[in-house]
């Protein structure tokens, strides 16, 4: 039970579908007020930031929205060698971070030895935790990665509807897990785990990102992330859009409002989950979306700690908001962002509420916060 009017219960389908087709700014000023309480009274003040370093664009899947895609003949590919991604980890360690996150396309030659010998050389030579986003891997390669001292990892499932799912994401031959499988697999590793979806993405309904929010309660997650869909020229799905797009009355809208709506209900049902505010809300709205996603229910942000050589050719979606910022600059931006709001930045690790919390004897998958 929390304080005031806000309490705990099971959320029903419908109120979560109300909310997300709430347009009266009234009530949406309410939800987001809502959440931004929730957040303060569950996880703090606090924003926390992470170093994200972008070791790799190679990817050996053709996921149809995704710029990065095996295909894609525009991309010029890069790998940083380990001294160029300690060098990284080391100057986000220097500008006060507590974490880093290792993200890439799924790389095969980021194989399980050579990502488990960089997580342990950051390890030795920062007290950062560790984040890996390098797509579906096999079960030894997690397990050594998390044995070598990784902390946390984040995949997103992107959509619950599994139709769309292998239409935007077909799988590899011998794949043997589902995304949803990998998610506990990595919780029964010990990671603390994070996922989320595409906010929009030609072919998502009403009923599918009710799913979505409906599974990131089930699946009890220590960290949600969940960002608006921006059409990449190079793909599939760019090109095409209408192939996948539903009807207007059923398709989710890929805007800056859907995604802040997504982030205040995702808040209110995994009230301990820490949630970023994206780059991609900050790419729809330059001026102050990072601000609004934290006044939404946010309490982290992931500052970019690539070199800048390397940061255009990362691209899933083109314009990305800082591409051209060092990440000095970076640091000072998101600092001031935060102080005009009246937050302060987080210390240490900013490990997960709930995953510090998941021994409590009222199970978080079975609540919700009362709208």
């Amino acid at each position: 039970m929390v304080d005031g009017d806000i309490v705990m219960h099971s959320m029903q389908r419908t109120e979560i579908l109300d909310r997300l087709t709430e347009s009266d700014p009234a009530r949406l000023e309410d939800l987001f007020h809502r959440a931004d309480e929730v957040r303060r009274q569950h996880v703090g003040d606090a924003v926390h930031l992470r170093g994200l370093i972008e070791l790799s664009n190679h990817c050996r899947r053709r996921c149809i929205y995704c710029g990065l895609r095996a295909g894609n003949a525009t991309v010029a590919r890069y790998r940083m060698t380990a001294d160029e991604v300690l060098g990284c980890a080391t100057a986000a360690e220097s500008q006060g971070y507590g974490t880093v996150v290792l993200q890439a396309g799924e790389d095969p030659d980021l194989d399980e030895v050579w990502v488990g010998d960089l997580v342990r050389l950051i390890k030795y030579r920062t007290p950062m935790a560790v984040t890996l986003s390098l797509g579906e891997r096999r079960l030894e390669e997690l397990a050594h990665w998390r044995e070598a001292g990784a902390d946390r990892y984040l995949l997103r499932f992107e959509t619950s509807n599994p139709r769309l799912f292998r239409s935007i994401h077909p799988p590899l031959a011998g794949q043997p897990h589902s995304r949803i499988a990998i998610l506990r697999i990595l919780r029964d590793l010990g990671y603390e785990v994070g996922s989320g979806v595409m906010i929009g993405i030609p072919g998502q309904s009403w009923d599918d990102l009710a799913d979505d929010l409906e599974l990131m309660r089930t699946l009890d997650l220590d960290m949600i992330g969940v960002g608006p869909y921006i059409p990449h020229p190079e793909t599939p799905m760019g090109r095409h859009p209408r192939r996948w797009r539903l009807p207007a009355d059923r398709q989710v809208p890929a805007d800056e409002p859907m995604t802040l709506k997504t982030i205040a209900l995702a808040r209110l049902l995994c009230p301990r989950a820490n949630i970023p505010s994206t780059t991609a809300l900050a790419t729809l709205n330059p001026a102050n979306g990072r601000e609004r996603g934290l006044q939404c229910g946010a309490n982290v942000i992931m500052p970019n700690v690539t070199p800048l050589g390397y940061r255009k050719a990362y691209e899933i979606y083109p314009n990305k908001a800082c591409i051209a910022d060092s990440a000095q600059a970076c640091n000072h931006c998101v600092l001031w962002r935060i102080a005009a709001i009246g937050r302060q930045v987080g210390r240490g690790r900013g490990d997960s509420p709930n995953r510090q919390g998941r021994d409590c004897s009222v199970s978080p998958t079975q609540n919700g916060i009362l709208l």
